[in-house]
């Protein structure tokens, strides 16, 4: 299953905020035999998430898309969903009754448009905060409050699955350039997919479907260089 991940909010673009929803769903997918493909940051404009969202939804298996949820001048996420998929957004029945019945607000407390989704989206409650979730095909909408996100996607995870990936790596204490003969050698020799991460040191990685491919590579590539300790 292959992924596109879409934040929203000009917050991130300034350097305010930084992506951690990103980095945690992305986390939580590769664990779901998941491959996440793409993240993208688009502002707070409903053209933008509009023509990311329906670009994506054509090309990948689901896209997710964070942030931007409320009834704020800003929140215009669900705005740019409907019209991705040329939809209106309205009050959504299921989620009104979600917020008075179970979050405890009355009709007067909720400001206008919280409650409002896509026509035709599934909704998603959210149970730390206010604001809905939906899901409209294969796009899956959060809040971008990480406490909401998570909660939220707890709700569908299993709807995200995939061929389980195992990783593992190795640590070298010698220059990335200096490894290049050797980590192709183990991609090779092995069948498995090697990324070197430069730092303090070089964090060889190793990946494959085949667990035990895994294990040999990495047992070759530790007889084979400096490793930092």
């Amino acid at each position: 299953m292959r992924v596109a991940l879409v934040s929203v909010g000009d917050e991130i673009l300034a350097g305010d905020t930084v992506n951690t929803n990103a980095t945690w769903l992305s986390q939580q997918l590769n664990a779901r035999g998941t491959t996440v493909e793409r993240v993208t940051v688009v502002p707070d404009r409903i053209a933008d998430i509009a023509r990311v969202v329906n670009e994506y939804h054509a090309e990948y298996d689901a896209v997710i898309v964070t942030g931007g949820l409320g009834p704020t001048h800003d929140d215009l996420t669900m705005e740019g969903i409907g019209a991705a998929f040329g939809r209106a957004v309205e009050p959504h029945k299921e989620a009104l009754d979600w917020l008075t019945t179970h979050g405890g607000y009355s009709h007067d407390d909720l400001a206008t448009g919280t409650a409002h989704l896509p026509v035709g989206a599934r909704m998603f409650r959210n149970e730390v905060g206010v604001a809905p979730g939906c899901v409209i095909d294969t796009v899956y909408v959060f809040p971008g409050v990480p406490a909401e996100m998570k909660g939220m996607f707890d709700l569908v995870a299993d709807e995200f699955s995939g061929t389980r990936r195992y990783t593992d790596e190795v640590i070298a204490a010698e220059p990335e350039s200096a490894l290049i003969d050797r980590m192709n050698e183990v991609q090779t020799k092995f069948g498995v997919k090697v990324g070197s991460y430069p730092g303090e040191n070089v964090r060889i990685k190793l990946e494959s479907e085949d667990e035990d491919a895994v294990s040999a590579a990495k047992a070759w590539l530790r007889e084979r260089v400096t490793e930092a300790y």
